[in-house]
């Protein structure tokens, strides 16, 4: 089977991107502030970035030149069971990520994966919403 090999109008779409899945039952159902929740989210995307402040594609993305442009989409998840199994999906498929569990309550909230090639992860997002 022969490979594929992409285009240069492939190449230009494929962006170093960061993904924040955030529970949307703490707005809803508990009822939390959307500050703390969108905090929550923050804490991920910042603890992925440190954790994997060595890494190539992380070097890159926060690099002096894509500071300003750097790419996140957020989406949601109905709730805990949902932000564990998307958690444990992308452990299986090896995507680095830090599931945020706020503490003292142990509650895990939201996860963040480190900066990733859009080409390389967004499969394991097509079924997610954009968070509303």
């Amino acid at each position: 089977m022969a490979q594929e090999i992409p285009t240069a109008e492939a190449a230009k779409e494929d962006v170093l991107i960061q993904y924040v899945v955030i529970r949307k039952d703490l707005v809803e159902t508990m009822k939390w502030p959307l500050g703390s929740v969108i905090s929550q989210g923050c804490h991920a995307a910042v603890a992925a970035v440190w954790m994997h402040r060595g890494d190539p594609d992380t070097i890159e993305y926060c690099s002096p030149e894509k500071i300003d442009t750097m790419h996140k989409v957020t989406l949601e998840v109905k709730g805990e069971i949902q932000l564990l199994n998307l958690s444990k999906k992308l452990a299986e498929a090896s995507i680095d990520h830090k599931l945020w569990i706020e503490q003292p309550e142990n509650l895990p909230t939201c996860l963040a994966t480190k900066p990733c090639w859009k080409s390389r992860v967004s499969s394991h997002f097509k079924k997610l919403k954009l968070c509303s």
